[in-house]
């Protein structure tokens, strides 16, 4: 714990040239869910099993540095739904994806423990690197994304997310991210954007460049100006980036949300086209009329709604996330030769549509997870030239975190949740003063919500 101290000292004094002359601790703090507990919530719906209590807070010994890989001091982390399917184990386990990446190699043979170290973003400095990272250094600030590729079949040569071997680091793999210390691979890092304190850098990360891929890249959605964009829980830590993609690609969002401050904090980010479904007659738009009968008509009114607010034009682009309780309106909703591009499923995974409108209509779906390291590295460079800004909303301690994703499993969340790892105190790791000061509103945008 000494050796945690000095790191933490020399990192917030500024002093990242002593980190290489400081000792690796043996062991650090981390975030965990435990084998033997992965039928706690046996016989409970989704929404009553609890993060708290199958989030633990154990010390666990540091993992050994393999080639190309590198030891991260975690100054914070943030909150993703990953962790919260993690925490609840489902739709199954996370321990069944650590046997199978144990099976791999002797190296990957680390990551299958009987505990789960989670967490899928980071912003932190490295400690140490392996053999054969050549373009890192201890004392380096990094933010991760959370792409683990191994790259050794051709499938990922042209698009390293097609890799046999792709996996999200923290989720499907272990030592993630919300802990005092992370194991990465060289290639998921990144520049920490000099603007952004620590938890504030740490919190784009996975949903930045998932949605950049999704919206932006041409391997999702390759939006255009003057695209019209239906986003689904346009406030939330996918939605607001989306939303913010949007709009600084001159295309134009039209953001769902479910309440006027949801409503509020979209045109906060500069959108104008809003619906608030609990504005709406009806309890909102009740897409389904029975546990397994949707509900046409109901599509249809939000269809025209859609149609009121655009003049008459249907959504070039569905940004789709909700999944099964959105997915049949998403495809009525798209215009003639609409995309609707599909991550997540967070209301559940087994979609259902009218295929009428999709194939006499010639719509395309087109599924996207997370990002390559290109694409990561375009949506960090984005957040570092003050672009396209964080959406934290609040921040939780690290001995709290359990908290902090049941109130992203409850859905009571703005933007992103944030978790302090080993700073001390939030505000710290701003670098560039001028270009924080040029972009404090939109960077404070969704604190508090």
């Amino acid at each position: 714990m000494s050796q945690l101290k000095e790191i933490q000292e020399a990192i917030v004094s500024g002093d990242l040239g002593a980190i290489a002359s400081i000792e690796v601790p043996q062991s650090y703090r981390g975030m965990t869910v435990h084998a033997d507990e992965v039928a706690m919530f046996d016989g409970l719906s989704s929404r009553d099993k609890d993060p708290r209590r199958s989030l633990h807070l154990d010390e666990v010994p540091t993992p050994e540095l393999g080639p190309g890989e590198a030891l991260v001091a975690v100054m914070a982390s943030a909150i993703n739904y990953n962790t919260v399917w993690t925490s609840i184990f489902e739709p199954l386990p996370t321990f069944k994806f650590l046997r199978r990446y144990g099976k791999l190699s002797p190296l990957a043979k680390r990551h299958d423990l009987p505990y789960h170290v989670v967490g899928s973003d980071a912003a932190g400095v490295v400690l140490r690197t392996g053999p054969g990272v050549h373009s890192w250094k201890p004392g380096d600030e990094v933010v991760a994304h959370c792409l683990n590729v191994e790259l050794e079949a051709p499938d990922g040569h042209n698009d390293t997310m097609l890799d046999t071997e792709q996996r999200i680091w923290g989720f499907e793999t272990n030592f993630g991210g919300l802990a005092e210390i992370a194991l990465v691979k060289a290639n998921q890092l990144m520049p920490k954007p000099a603007h952004l304190t620590w938890e504030e850098a740490a919190c784009p990360g996975l949903v930045n460049s998932t949605a950049y891929r999704q919206l932006v890249s041409r391997n999702g959605a390759d939006m255009k100006q003057g695209d019209i964009v239906l986003i689904w829980g346009a406030s939330g830590g996918l939605g607001s980036y989306a939303t913010q993609y949007a709009l600084n690609g001159g295309a134009i969002p039209v953001c769902v949300v479910s309440s006027p401050r949801k409503a509020e904090l979209c045109r906060k980010l500069g959108a104008e086209l809003v619906i608030d479904r609990s504005a709406e007659t009806g309890e909102g738009y009740r897409f389904w009329s029975g546990e397994h009968t949707q509900d046409p008509g109901e599509w249809q009114r939000f269809g025209a709604k859609i149609r009121e607010l655009t003049g008459g034009e249907d959504p070039d682009i569905v940004f789709e996330h909700p999944g099964r309780e959105t997915f049949g309106a998403s495809v009525y909703a798209a215009r003639r030769g609409g995309t609707i591009v599909t991550c997540a499923s967070t209301s559940g995974y087994l979609h259902q549509f009218d295929n009428r409108y999709l194939w006499m209509n010639l719509k395309r779906i087109i599924g996207s997870h997370f990002a390559n390291y290109r694409e990561s590295w375009e949506a960090n460079r984005l957040i570092a030239k003050g672009l396209i800004h964080p959406t934290l909303s609040r921040i939780y301690p690290l001995e709290e975190t359990g908290q902090a994703a049941l109130d992203v499993h409850h859905n009571r969340h703005q933007g992103k949740v944030g978790v302090l790892c080993l700073a001390p105190e939030e505000g710290l790791g701003v670098r560039d003063e001028r270009l924080r000061a040029r972009h404090l509103d939109r960077i404070n945008a969704f604190r508090g919500a």
